[in-house]
This record gives structure tokens, C-alpha cells and sequence, in this order.
């Protein structure tokens, strides 16, 4: 029985990352959909159903192979910092996040939500390559 945090932020995201997973999980299996967004006036109602719309395709996906939890965070953090306390809340034995082919500018301006999951995670991070 292994449980899964994965992080997405649109429903191309968490096709791939379903994709990735459904390989790998099996009936008693968890997977915790998590969609995590600043809140305040960086977000809109659009974040939010897309978001919504995200965590869904997940658990549309997954959902008859495995248990599948929704969550989305609106509470002013790092989409890395609640991906990774998600993660130990739940004790997860996986992460998983997609990562988009960046320019090193755009990673210095922009951060890297995967990349900070990687440094910062003391459990294994699958990093699931995705389309631009």
C-alpha cells in the first residue's frame, strides 16, 4: 500500500503525471491530488476552477484503479512548501511533479516548483517530464 502526493496545476499536468501513474499504482494504493495556489489578489476565481478542474482529472483517472484524495490549498504558501507538508502529513512514500523545459533565466525569475521539491524533499520525487 504506497501513497502518492502529486502536485499539478492544470489537467495537461495531471494527464501526464496519470500517465505516470497508472503503471505504477495498484488497489490499495493512495494518491493525494494536490493543487496549491497563492490565494489573495494573486488568485482569481479562473485559478481556482482551474485548479479544481486539475485535482478532477485525477481522480477521473485514477479513480477506479485506486483511492484518490482532492486537495486544494488556497493558504498563501509556496506550491513547494504545501506539496512537501502535504507529504508528511500523510506520510507519503512518493512525490510527484512534472517539469517543463525552462531557459536558466526563466528558472532564476520564475523558481522552480519541481526543482525546490527536489532540494528540499527528504522522500524520493518522481519527476515526470512535460510537453511545452
Amino acid at each position: 500500500m504506497a501513497i502518492y502526493v502529486l502536485g499539478t496545476d492544470t489537467v495537461d499536468t495531471s494527464a501526464a503525471l496519470c500517465d505516470y501513474l497508472d503503471r505504477r499504482v495498484a488497489a490499495g494504493d493512495t494518491v493525494h491530488a494536490v493543487n496549491s495556489l497563492p490565494g489573495g489578489t494573486e488568485t482569481d476565481a479562473t485559478d481556482v476552477r482551474d485548479g479544481e478542474d486539475a485535482i478532477n482529472v485525477v481522480a477521473s483517472r485514477l479513480g477506479a484503479a485506486t483511492t484518490v484524495e482532492t486537495h486544494q490549498f488556497v493558504r498563501g504558501n509556496d506550491s513547494a512548501e504545501d506539496l512537501l507538508a502535504h507529504a508528511d502529513d500523510v506520510d507519503a512514500d512518493e512525490l510527484v511533479v512534472g517539469v517543463r523545459k525552462r531557459t536558466p533565466t526563466a528558472k532564476v525569475v520564475f523558481g522552480s516548483t519541481a526543482q525546490t521539491v527536489l532540494l528540499r524533499s527528504s522522500r524520493p520525487v518522481a519527476v515526470v517530464p512535460l510537453s511545452d
